[in-house]
């Protein structure tokens, strides 16, 4: 079996693994770097650009040569491709979990349980969510649904039918030292500023790879592909961020509803734009951003699959 066969093979087996089993529910190996990430900025912490750079040249450094030997392993040995492969990709891959988390949230709203909804939230949401609303706490959990399918699964699977298990996981590795550092407050303002400016680079085509499949994917929630994407043309640029803004956009537009606003975080106001001119949303939408997240992450790992296929038979290795 040609090397990039396997990988495609790999990438479907471990997004098959994640959808069934969701991320481990404990030793989660992007949990333990979180943990080695946190111990080391103890001793290369400054409020400068240039501590955050080496912070960051140090970790990555690290997963590339640890992926790297990995990778060669599948070289030398191609029979080991696809379970490594796949066992990367179920280890990078947060979908299931995602939309578990998500619909933890609805259930809490559907009882009218606004505390413990604004408790589960904060493990999807950076928002402080003490005084946020029902529909308040819908509108998070879709946004959070939104961006995060493509940084949970949409990126990971893009790098890693780039790059095989060096691509799956100096991606996770980039992600996350951005979820951790990538603040713009007191403490991460310069720290972790380059961690942001790489999330940023990395993610760029992912995440319009991401709008387009939810345009795509928008008549399975009743949604229209060119609502779609003429919300991410009309509105994307409202959002801060240059990659959640395409995607969050697209599911404004496929769920016919508007996201967006104020948003409070650790005391700082953000106005992140009006995305949409649908309804806002409600907690019954929740099921549906749920639903049209599973179906971006299938299309997303059929394309990604194919992708490595097409460069098979086109004769790279």
């Amino acid at each position: 079996m040609h090397p990039l066969t396997a990988r495609a093979a790999g990438l479907v087996l471990g997004w098959l693994a994640d959808e069934a089993l969701g991320d481990p529910a404990r030793r989660h190996p992007v949990a333990g770097f979180g943990t080695v990430a946190t111990a080391l900025e103890r001793r290369t912490y400054a409020d400068t650009r240039s501590a955050g750079v080496r912070h960051l040249a140090v970790l990555l450094t690290a997963t590339v040569a640890a992926s790297a030997l990995l990778d060669r392993a599948t070289r030398r040995t191609p029979l080991l491709t696809i379970p490594l492969t796949a066992a990367a990709t179920w280890t990078v891959l947060g979908g299931r979990s995602l939309r578990r988390e998500a619909n933890a949230v609805r259930e809490h709203l559907d009882n009218h349980d606004l505390p413990a909804a604004r408790t589960r939230i904060r493990s999807l949401v950076g928002r402080d969510p003490t005084n946020l609303t029902a529909d308040e706490l819908a509108r998070a959990t879709v946004e959070s649904v939104a961006e995060n399918t493509s940084d949970a699964v949409v990126a990971p699977l893009f790098w890693g039918a780039v790059a095989g298990i060096p691509g799956l996981l100096t991606y996770r590795a980039v992600n996350t030292l951005d979820a951790m550092i990538g603040h713009r407050n007191a403490r991460y303002r310069h720290f972790g500023w380059a961690a942001a400016r790489l999330d940023d680079a990395a993610n760029w085509l992912p995440a319009r790879l991401a709008a387009l499949l939810t345009a795509v994917a928008a008549p399975v929630v009743g949604g229209s592909a060119t609502t779609a994407l003429r919300t991410v043309r009309a509105d994307a640029h409202r959002h801060p961020s240059p990659n959640a803004g395409p995607v969050e956009a697209a599911f404004a537009g496929a769920l016919g509803v508007r996201l967006g606003g104020v948003n409070e975080y650790a005391g700082l106001v953000e106005d992140r734009g009006t995305l949409g001119d649908g309804p806002p949303v409600t907690p019954a939408d929740i099921p549906r951003a749920n639903r049209l997240a599973a179906t971006v992450t299938a299309l997303s790992c059929l394309v990604t699959a194919a992708f490595a296929t097409i460069r098979t038979r086109s004769g790279h290795s």
